[in-house]
């Protein structure tokens, strides 16, 4: 019998059978002895479909747990929605004189650096330190890794330092530690001198540049990785996706499309999600709305339902927006925070006053707290709509004070209804909350110019120049041919520029002459 309950464990796959598994040993008395214990423990810990609250209640149920009993439940919060439930059993397990081993500190480092919690950090490394594991490789690439989560960079750069052999996993640790910690420079040189690099190397590469806003710079890095590396994954795709959609870049986008689909790369939601947001991001809501519609409902998660409402709302598809909202309601899909952030924006563009209210509201009937960021759509859509006492009380009343963004939107609200008496004072507010800012003085002064108050619209673009603050040069990108050209405001820098100011001559001067024999 015991040979069978064996068995039966070894294949066991599912909850179902492993409730009737664990009664039938309970019944038999076996269930709390080794190895079924173990077993029970170790499928409820750490399988793919674990449950850590089953797995727990079954742990302190056992009169004498071992190392192997207490690895396999640390593990199990480590990757639970409450990682800091490892370290009550590890105090638990210490306090019960069970000795962690080498197992036992790769799960507290990963606990620590999803909780970027450094003093749960330093305590995981000391423990590490005073019994004799410091010279483990896989225990030193996790304490990297926790560092470099914990924005620790010097810490886990010492670490690496201190390591006598390191493997390439290593090496990757700390790459993706300067790549968290937005130092692309650090990155950049440990990348060029690592001895050897893998599919994982390249993308947290990728990763940092994006991360850092360097998007040009992570596709030329992709660009060069199909050349030199075998092919890349969900996550490299994801990040050079991302690259696409802030760069407005859709030929390019439809490139890394089609990479995917020609490389036979997993369609997993996380990817659905970043192909309809690039598609929306980079104009093109249509192809958004078809690979939104292909994926079936029942495998749709509230992200891919708020990528496509935010896309819409992005667009100015406001009816359209709140229609989809309707649908995912009907799914039985619950809306979050970020879903009311987009419905909201979507408010604000149509000048949906009402419909706004009523989204703001619905934060709060569904369970969640209105964040700054929800309060600050607000106000855009009260001043948008030209709502500017409304939007001034509701400021005057939040349980938070204004923030830059609240009184940007009112700034901008004020200006575009003629309301320049609220547009100086607020501009005026604006540029003692944001003194580094020049678009603050920039802003204010273009206000005293509407308005013919030459002296005061000099003496706004004068502070900026007496605190140093410099106006910096705007920018846009063309493609062309799915290269992407960048350019300022009267550049030269552009190797085809005088081809190019050449041919924008010669189009004002044609629409001269239009207008010269069509006026109207």
């Amino acid at each position: 019998m015991i040979q069978c309950f064996k068995s039966l464990l070894d294949i066991c796959s599912c909850w179902s059978h492993l409730n009737q598994i664990h009664a039938l040993l309970t019944t038999s008395g076996l269930s709390k002895t080794d190895p079924f214990a173990w077993k029970i423990l170790s499928f409820a810990a750490t399988s793919a479909s674990f449950n850590i609250h089953y797995a727990h209640r079954f742990f302190l149920q056992l009169p004498n747990p071992t190392l192997f009993h207490y690895n396999a439940v640390i593990r199990g919060f480590a990757n639970s929605k409450n990682p800091t439930k490892c370290f009550f059993i590890f105090a638990k397990m210490l306090s019960n004189r069970v000795a962690p081993d080498y197992l036992t500190f790769p799960f507290l480092a990963k606990a620590s650096a999803r909780l970027s919690d450094t003093r749960l950090g330093g305590y995981v490394h000391g423990h590490v330190l005073r019994r004799g594991f410091a010279s483990d490789v896989f225990i030193s690439n996790s304490l990297i890794h926790m560092y470099g989560s914990s924005a620790e960079i010097g810490s886990a750069g010492k670490v690496f330092d201190e390591m006598r052999i390191r493997n390439l996993v290593s090496w990757n640790s700390i790459l993706d530690g300067y790549a968290k910690c937005g130092d692309v420079r650090l990155m950049r040189q440990v990348f060029d001198v690592m001895p050897e690099r893998n599919v994982v190397s390249w993308s947290a590469l990728v990763d940092g540049y994006v991360k850092n806003g360097s998007y040009a710079e992570a596709l030329a890095v992709f660009s060069k990785m199909k050349q030199e590396c075998p092919k890349a994954n969900e996550v490299t795709m994801v990040s050079v996706l991302c690259a696409c959609s802030h760069l407005g870049s859709l030929e390019q986008g439809k490139a890394m499309h089609q990479y995917i689909v020609e490389n036979e790369l997993p369609l997993t939601l996380v990817l659905q999600t970043s192909l309809i947001d690039m598609y929306a991001k980079c104009g093109a809501i249509n192809e958004a709305l078809i690979l939104f519609h292909d994926v079936s409902s029942t495998n749709k998660d509230v992200l891919i339902w708020n990528t496509m409402i935010g896309g819409l709302a992005t667009h100015g598809l406001t009816m359209e927006a709140i229609d989809l909202y309707s649908e995912m309601q009907d799914t039985g899909i619950k809306p979050d925070e970020i879903t009311y952030l987009s419905l909201l924006s979507a408010c604000a563009h149509r000048g949906l006053v009402n419909e706004g209210w009523k989204f703001f509201n619905s934060i709060t009937e569904d369970g969640m707290v209105p964040k700054i960021e929800h309060y600050a759509c607000m106000v855009d859509v009260l001043a948008r709509a030209g709502r500017l006492e409304d939007a001034c009380l509701f400021v005057s009343q939040m349980p938070m004070g204004p923030t830059v963004s609240m009184l940007g939107a009112l700034f901008n609200g004020s200006v575009k209804h003629r309301r320049l008496d609220v547009a100086e004072m607020v501009g005026k507010r604006l540029i003692e909350m944001d003194p580094g800012h020049d678009g603050r003085y920039v802003g204010l002064s273009n206000v005293y110019a509407v308005v013919r108050r030459w002296d005061k619209a000099r003496r706004a673009r004068e502070a900026m120049e007496l605190r140093g603050v410099r106006k910096l040069a705007g920018y846009s990108y063309v493609e062309v041919c799915g290269k992407l050209h960048r350019f300022i405001a009267h550049d030269t820098l552009h190797p085809q520029s005088q081809d190019i100011y050449s041919m924008l001559s010669l189009i004002g001067e044609e629409m001269k002459f239009k207008i010269k024999i069509d006026p109207e």
